[in-house]
């Protein structure tokens, strides 16, 4: 981790809590970490949950995302939900393309790359996630798939956009399989990345902040944060749990 790039850790609840089970860890993570977080903090509940959390969050650093938003604006897209909307609940931050989204909802580096725009256009930071399946890995293709989703994802954007952009790096194979990338296997990939970006933007490309999203603990964040180039996790399951997500949250803080 590098000090000129403060650390983030977000949690990414997924399809889990309801609005008061929300509210128990929410209050619970505010009494772990007070107010004043060791780092970077931001929180991604699920939408029915979103403007309950944000009332709890009111006068704490801790900062509020989405998981998901829609391409378009407005219009006839039931059961959809634009970042207008998410921006009205108190966000500051939304996930785009969580492998999730793109294995199981079809959505395509195309979409992905949309949905960017869109998070931007509505004064969002968009989290950015990028990342290779086990075949991928195992056909030595990590570096050109990963490189294929940052260039038609991140790299056409008009560079004042780039200071509110973060990426997450998230190896699918390590996406909720208990298997972690080894601190080196992430370096390489964040280093490439941060290159990439770099080569696009220059320098406001290289502090582009780059989390590790794949299955990391309180157990493993200390050694994945100490990377260079690994500026914080987008943590899944263990993000239910106060104490542990508190602990990554420290190590994170640690690790500046």
């Amino acid at each position: 981790m590098n000090a000129s790039r403060p650390p983030v850790v977000a949690g990414n609840w997924k399809m889990n809590k309801t609005n008061p089970e929300a509210v128990s860890l929410v209050r619970e993570l505010i009494a772990e970490l007070g107010a004043s977080p060791p780092c970077e903090i931001v929180l991604c509940p699920p939408f029915t949950a979103l403007t309950e959390v944000s009332l709890l969050l009111g006068g704490t650093a801790i900062r509020l995302g989405a998981q998901n938003l829609h391409a378009e604006a407005k219009g006839a897209f039931t059961g959809e939900v634009s970042g207008d909307m998410v921006r009205s609940t108190g966000c500051t931050h939304v996930l785009v393309g969580h492998s999730e989204r793109r294995r199981l909802f079809g959505e395509s580096d195309d979409m992905v790359a949309k949905k960017t725009r869109a998070a931007l256009a509505s004064g969002l930071s968009p989290i950015v996630c990028l990342g290779e399946t086990l075949e991928e890995r195992e056909r030595n293709e990590t570096a050109a798939v990963v490189t294929r989703q940052l260039e038609v994802a991140v790299l056409g954007l008009p560079p004042d956009a780039v200071p509110r952009l973060l990426l997450a790096y998230e190896p699918v194979w390590a996406i909720g399989t208990g298997r972690t990338a080894t601190p080196a296997q992430a370096q390489e990939v964040h280093a490439l990345l941060r290159a990439r970006l770099g080569e696009r933007f220059g320098e406001s490309g290289r502090r582009v902040r780059i989390l590790y999203g794949g299955s990391c603990t309180a157990d493993s964040a200390g050694d994945l944060l100490s990377q260079e180039d690994v500026d914080g996790t987008l943590v899944g399951g263990a993000s239910l749990e106060a104490k542990g997500f508190a602990r990554i949250a420290r190590a994170a803080g640690a690790a500046r």
